[in-house]
């Protein structure tokens, strides 16, 4: 696996357990840095302060959402090559495209097992390193 167990990684979700689960599939990656924010402002707010390897957000969160902070992400210099990984119950069309066009890296739809978000990071980090 090309990725640095020591690289800090930002999950952005208002759902405790999400957070939860995401964070132990982090850990079965070796990945221990790992900050949490409850919306997408919060989010943005860590980002300044700190250099993140990997962003997972939720889509649907108050008051910005995770397609909110995608185009901030995006649209920020020095955040802009940030892997993003969209989690969320979102599978219309549109909102995938509309992710996909603001430059998400990779979207997975909820419900999903550990191994395929396991999977997806790997695919992603290795692909970034």
């Amino acid at each position: 696996m090309g990725k640095d167990p020591s690289m800090p990684v930002l999950i952005v979700d208002d759902y405790a357990m999400m957070v939860r689960i995401i964070r132990n599939v982090l850990r079965q990656l070796g990945l221990a840095d790992v900050d949490e924010a409850h919306d997408g402002r919060s989010a943005l707010n860590l980002m300044a302060e700190k250099d993140y390897g990997l962003i997972i957000s939720d889509w649907n969160m108050e008051p910005m959402t995770g397609y909110e902070l995608l185009r901030a992400v995006r649209a920020n210099e020095r955040l802009s090559r940030t892997p993003f990984i969209m989690v969320t119950a979102q599978s219309e069309t549109e909102k995938v495209a509309a992710a996909k066009a603001a430059g998400v890296s990779t979207y997975i739809v909820k419900p999903f097992s550990a191994a395929t978000l396991k999977s997806e990071i790997d695919v992603l980090l290795d692909a970034v390193t």
